[in-house]
C-alpha cells in the first residue's frame, strides 16, 4: 500500500497512540493508526484508570501533562456512558505521617487539582499517617478506548491492524511517523532503557465502595489500591521491575485482595470476576520528542509512559501535535 506523503502513521493503539491520531485528525491530518495489537488487547485495556501521576519520569513534563489531560477527562466526564470517564472522589493514603506532595516531585499536581486538600485523621484507614482527599478522573478504560476509537473515525482516521517490523519501513510509507509502541519500542526503536513494570490486579463484584483508594508508597513493588468501575471493584496491585509473564499469579491474586481487604473488609468475601496482568512500559524518562529518519520521514517518539497512559495522554497529545507543526 503506498500513502500520500502528508499522511501520518500512529504506531500503537494503546491509550497514547489513540489520544495522539485523534488530537492529529482534528487537526487536520490524515491518520493511519497501525498496530499489532486492536486497543481491547494492549495494556491500556487493562489499566485501573485512575488520573493521577504514577510511575512516570520526569516530574515536571508529567505534572503538565497531567494537568492538560485531567482538564480533558473532567469535560469527558460530563458524558459517562459514552466516554468512559467519570469525576470520583478518593483518597491517596500513605503510611507516613508527612503528606510529602513536596518530597515525590508532584508538588504542582497537588496545586493543579481542584479541591484537593489533605484528608484528616478519620477520613484515614488504620495504618495510614496522612493522606489526600480529591475529585478525580476515573476511567473505564475498555469504553474508553472504544470511545477514542469511534471518535478517530468520526475525524476521518483509520486503524489498521499489522505488525511495523522497523521505524524505516513506516517511514517510507508516511512522511510523519508518531511512535507511541510503548513496551514495543524496545525493539522496534530499539531502546533498552523500555522494560515492563507488571502489575496484577484483581476484579471482584463491588460489595458497595463508592470512591477509590490508594495505598502506595514510592517505588513500593506492592500497593493497595480499590477503584470502582462499572465492570466491578479493580482490586491492586503489583508493580514487578522487568517481570515479563502476563500469566496471573493464584499467590499474588490472594495476596492483593488480603491486601484490600485490611482496608474493605467486605471484599474478602466478594466474588472474583476476573483476573487481570498489564506490563507498564517504563523507562528512566518518557522519551517525547522529533527526530528525522534515514529515509528523511519526521518521527515523533511518544513513549515510555510507566503507569501513567491515561493521566498523562492528552497532554502529550498536545505535544505530538505542536512537534508535527513546527516540523
Amino acid at each position: 500500500m503506498t500513502l500520500n506523503t502528508d499522511d501520518v502513521w500512529v504506531i500503537g493503539a494503546g491509550v497514547i497512540g489513540l489520544t495522539s491520531a485523534v488530537a492529529l485528525a482534528e487537526g487536520g491530518h490524515r491518520v493511519r493508526v497501525v498496530s499489532r495489537d486492536a486497543a481491547a488487547a494492549t495494556t491500556s485495556a487493562v489499566a485501573g484508570g485512575l488520573c493521577w501521576p504514577y510511575r512516570i519520569r520526569p516530574y515536571e513534563r508529567a505534572v503538565r501533562w497531567s494537568v492538560r489531560s485531567f482538564e480533558v477527562l473532567a469535560e469527558l466526564a460530563h458524558r459517562p456512558q459514552e466516554t468512559g470517564a467519570r469525576m470520583v472522589t478518593g483518597t491517596m493514603a500513605s503510611a507516613s505521617t508527612a503528606p510529602g506532595a513536596a518530597d515525590d516531585g508532584l508538588a504542582a499536581w497537588y496545586a493543579a487539582v481542584p479541591g484537593l486538600r489533605q484528608a484528616v485523621a478519620d477520613e484515614l484507614p488504620e495504618g495510614c499517617g496522612s493522606g489526600w482527599r480529591a475529585r478525580t478522573p476515573l476511567v473505564d478504560m475498555p469504553a474508553h478506548l472504544r470511545y477514542l476509537e469511534r471518535r478517530l473515525a468520526a475525524a476521518g482516521g483509520v486503524v489498521e491492524r499489522r505488525e511495523v517490523r522497523s521505524l524505516d519501513e513506516a517511514g517510507r510509507a508516511a512522511a510523519v511517523i508518531v511512535n507511541c509502541s510503548g513496551l514495543g519500542a524496545r525493539s522496534l526503536v530499539p531502546d533498552r532503557e523500555v522494560h515492563p513494570v507488571q502489575g496484577q490486579l484483581v476484579i471482584v463484584e463491588n460489595p458497595g465502595v463508592q470512591e477509590w483508594f490508594v495505598a502506595a508508597e514510592s517505588g513500593a513493588a506492592d500497593t493497595s489500591y480499590a477503584l470502582p468501575q462499572p465492570y466491578g471493584l479493580v482490586l491492586g496491585g503489583t508493580a514487578r521491575e522487568n517481570a515479563w509473564s502476563r500469566e496471573p499469579d493464584p499467590a499474588v491474586a490472594d495476596a492483593v485482595v488480603a491486601r484490600c481487604a485490611r482496608y474493605f473488609p467486605q471484599v474478602a468475601q466478594a466474588r472474583v470476576l476476573a483476573h487481570k496482568v498489564g506490563l507498564r512500559p517504563a523507562r528512566p524518562s518518557v522519551r517525547l520528542e522529533a527526530e528525522r529518519l534515514p529515509g528523511g520521514a519526521l518521527c515523533v517518539h511518544n513513549y515510555g509512559h510507566g503507569g501513567a497512559g491515561v493521566t498523562v495522554a492528552w497532554g502529550c497529545a498536545d505535544e505530538v501535535v505542536r512537534l508535527v507543526r513546527d516540523a
